[in-house]
Order: structure tokens, then sequence, then C-alpha cells
């Protein structure tokens, strides 16, 4: 066949490289709604088991590597996300990178404890309240983490759940008003933890009756790697975060 052509190029505006749970039921939903177009997301699964415990999250470190790995081999992404909020606080921010990068080495990689403390940072905000799905052993594990990275925690609380599939049924009405519960006036931001949580369908909505920056899991890896690939198109929709740059940048 004589016919000339030059390949297309998919994804312009970058290609993103997810790690998700195998358990996961909205985190790739989630984040193709909030990347703006020309960006695409290419997913693999790792091995979990519900309950969502400490135990059970520390698990699936043994298969990150290989689910990274098996991610757009021969042609690579631009940046790579570990799509588990309390995974990375039960692994470890630096084991996970560490383990990604096996696969993937040298590619810039984000978990969402990294994403939402750059996002709270980039907005100015140290004095937090956190509102998450998770028992309390897991929600003190939250704690250490964000109180590591330099932030005052005024309060957490969540809905005590352990699957991953309930958690994404949670209404979105009962995310907003378990947000206004736990949100203390003085916090400089809430942040919602958790990519399973629909949250960031309610971030304006919720950043207009608070009166103060709503951060979410998905919301802040989308921005972080749109950040991190040096992406300036406009998002919309999804809360004040995105009129941000990372600080110190």
């Amino acid at each position: 066949m004589d016919i000339e052509y030059v390949f297309d190029d998919i994804a312009p505006g970058g290609r993103v490289g997810l790690v998700a749970l195998a358990t996961d039921y909205n985190s790739e939903t989630d984040l193709r709604r909030i990347f703006p177009a020309g960006v695409d997301l290419f997913t693999n699964r790792v091995m979990n088991a519900n309950p969502v415990t400490i135990e059970n999250l520390r698990g699936m470190s043994g298969d990150i590597t290989r689910a990274a790995k098996g991610i757009l081999p021969g042609l690579g992404v631009d940046v790579m996300i570990y799509g588990c909020t309390s995974g990375t606080a039960a692994i470890g921010e630096a084991e996970l990178e560490r383990l990604i990068q096996i696969a993937q080495p040298g590619i810039p990689c984000t978990n969402p404890i990294a994403a939402a403390s750059a996002a709270l940072w980039a907005l100015k905000a140290k004095k937090i309240s956190i509102l998450t799905p998770y028992t309390e052993d897991v929600n003190e594990a939250i704690v250490a983490c964000f109180a590591a990275e330099g932030f005052n925690i005024l309060d957490i609380d969540g809905f005590g759940l352990g699957d991953d599939i309930e958690m994404t049924g949670i209404p979105l009405s009962a995310i907003s008003e378990a947000a206004m519960q736990v949100c203390d006036a003085d916090a400089d931001a809430l942040f919602i933890s958790c990519t399973a949580l629909r949250s960031a369908l309610v971030v304006e909505e919720l950043e207009q009756k608070l009166g103060k920056p709503v951060v979410t899991s998905n919301q802040a890896l989308v921005w972080h790697s749109l950040q991190l690939m040096k992406n300036r198109s406009k998002v919309t929709g999804f809360g004040q975060l995105f009129d941000r740059d990372l600080a110190n940048s």
C-alpha cells in the first residue's frame, strides 16, 4: 500500500501511568474526568486484598514493580502515579518510588500523599482537617504522614469502612455532610483522603460552603501530575487548586 502518513501523537499533553489497586472502583474514572484534553491515562493493577488494614496495604508492595512494568513497555510514560492514599501511608513514599522506578527508571513519580502535601503547601495551608473513609488505625497512619510533612492536623475523622467498593458507594451528599462536620473552623484547608472516594465531584460545592480550599486525593494527583509534566492546560470545575503552581517552583 503506497500511502504517505505521519503517526499521530495520541497523548500530546502527556502520558500518565497509574498503578491502581485491583479492588479500586473509582480512581481511573475520576482521573480521566479531571485530566484535560490531550493527557491520556494508562493503567495496570496491583494485587491487593480487602479489608483495608495496614497489614493488607503493606502486603501489596511485592506486586508494585510488576504492575508498573506492565504500563506501555517500550514506549514509557511522562509521570507515574501510585493510586492509593492509605497504601502510601502503610508502605512509605520512598519505598513506593523505589519499587516503581525499578520498572520505570528516571520517570517522575507521585502518590496521593506527596500530591496532597504539594497541593496544600501551594495553597499555603499548614493547619488542616482531614476526612477519610478509613478505620481508626489507618487514620493514625495518615496523620503520621502529614505530620511528618510539617502540617498541623487539627482533626481527622472517617466513615470507618474497610472495603473499596463501599467507599466508592458513599453518596456525594454524605461526603459533603461529613466534610462540613469534620472541617475545623481554624483549618486553612480540608483534605479528603482516598482515591476510592468520589469526593472530587463536590470540591467546588464544599469550597463555597466552607470558604476555604478543599483538596482530595484524585484531584491532587491530577494537579501534581500536570505540574510534574509542566503541562499548564486549564482545568476547571475541580477547585481553586488548579489556579496554583507548585510552591517554590
